[in-house]
């Protein structure tokens, strides 16, 4: 399949990971595309007949696998979207790439920044997507436009309070490998990505970073089992960054907050003005919507092409599909015209080099 022959006909998506037991493909993923008529779901992949069976019936998908591999070389399929563990990411996006199809991987892309650097060369010329999806937040990016257009002014200073529930004293057996380092999929890798993403987002790319970690709980009781795992990774973050706009940022990032608690916000002040991003999404500010507010006027924000989350989405996934819809529809747009806006694998790279910038300060206790 050559790059553009997606061109005017429908994007029929297969999704790897599209489980109906609480899997972020089922919360996100699926009412993101069935809220878009461009995208057929042509066809789910777990690694089991009975889920996978279960997932096709349970989310309208034309047919289902239990190889992930049948669902790539499926001639049919145009765009592979990837929503399982970080450590599997690499094994089935290289094979949808040498397949030729488009691929849509959450993020982080690969387990180090070398398997990303890997994935983003041999993606080419073809088009990809990563699940760094707060940054397409119709308030983020009107929040972009403001700052861009130069409306606040010369731009003072900036602060960042972020919080999620994951990375706590509890968790349970399923989601233990968030806490091992050899995963790539720690606190730093997804908490910190996506919100760092969103700063650049706003405030242009970081091009100094002063950073101190913590690990505030080593030892996490599995709810599920009672069994008492290792932490291995940060589950705290303080950083000063420095953006290409010229604002300094203060970042502050905590994990194990409770649902109740949950709150995010980025404040921007300008010698002309103020903005601020807020949200209280529980699992952080990739997952929910966002509302824009600001000393100046402003156009509202569009209208998000999704909401909601999918059929078997627990309630804490409460509008799970707002962002990732954002993704979608820009995707789309990209395969339709022949361009590259959608954030891909070439940001991956960025977003993972950043991640590793952050890791060095904070283990160094150097500017990066």
């Amino acid at each position: 399949m050559e790059p553009n022959s997606m061109q005017g006909k429908m994007i029929r998506v297969g999704i790897i990971g599209a489980d109906t037991k609480a899997s972020w493909a089922g919360a996100a993923h699926i009412p993101a595309l069935a809220a878009q008529p461009q995208f057929v779901l042509a066809a789910v992949a777990t690694r089991h007949e009975k889920s996978a069976r279960n997932a096709a019936g349970a989310f309208g998908a034309e047919r289902w696998y239990a190889d992930p591999l049948e669902l790539i070389n499926d001639p049919s399929i145009d765009l592979v979207t990837v929503a399982v563990k970080v450590p599997a990411h690499r094994d089935l996006v290289l094979p949808a790439l040498a397949a030729n199809k488009a691929v849509y991987s959450e993020s982080p892309l690969g387990a180090t920044v070398a398997q990303t650097e890997e994935m983003a060369e041999a993606a080419g010329s073809l088009h990809t997507a990563i699940g760094l999806q707060g940054r397409l937040n119709p308030s983020v990016r009107r929040a972009a436009e403001i700052i861009k257009a130069g409306r606040l002014g010369r731009l003072l200073s900036a602060r960042v309070a972020a919080t999620t529930f994951g990375n706590g004293p509890e968790s349970v057996s399923a989601y233990e490998y968030f806490d091992k380092a050899a995963t790539g999929a720690g606190f730093l890798t997804i908490a910190a990505g996506h919100v760092l993403d969103v700063v650049e987002a706003v405030l242009g790319d970081i091009t100094e970073v002063d950073a101190r970690t913590e690990l505030l709980w080593p030892e996490v009781k599995l709810m599920d089992t009672g069994a008492i795992s290792v932490r291995e990774v940060p589950d705290h973050l303080d950083a000063i960054v420095k953006t290409s706009s010229g604002a300094p940022v203060g970042v502050q990032i905590l994990a194990g907050v409770p649902p109740t608690d949950a709150a995010f916000s980025l404040e921007v002040r300008g010698s002309d003005g103020w903005l601020r991003l807020t949200g209280n999404h529980p699992a952080g500010v990739q997952v929910g919507d966002l509302t824009l507010s600001s000393s100046i006027d402003f156009a509202a924000p569009d209208r998000p092409v999704a909401t909601g989350a999918g059929p078997t989405a627990a309630e804490i996934w409460s509008g799970a599909s707002i962002n990732v819809g954002e993704v979608y529809a820009s995707l789309a747009r990209d395969i339709a015209n022949g361009t590259h806006h959608t954030p891909g694998f070439g940001h991956a790279v960025h977003n993972s080099r950043l991640i590793a910038r952050v890791e060095r300060a904070a283990r160094t206790g150097t500017r990066q």
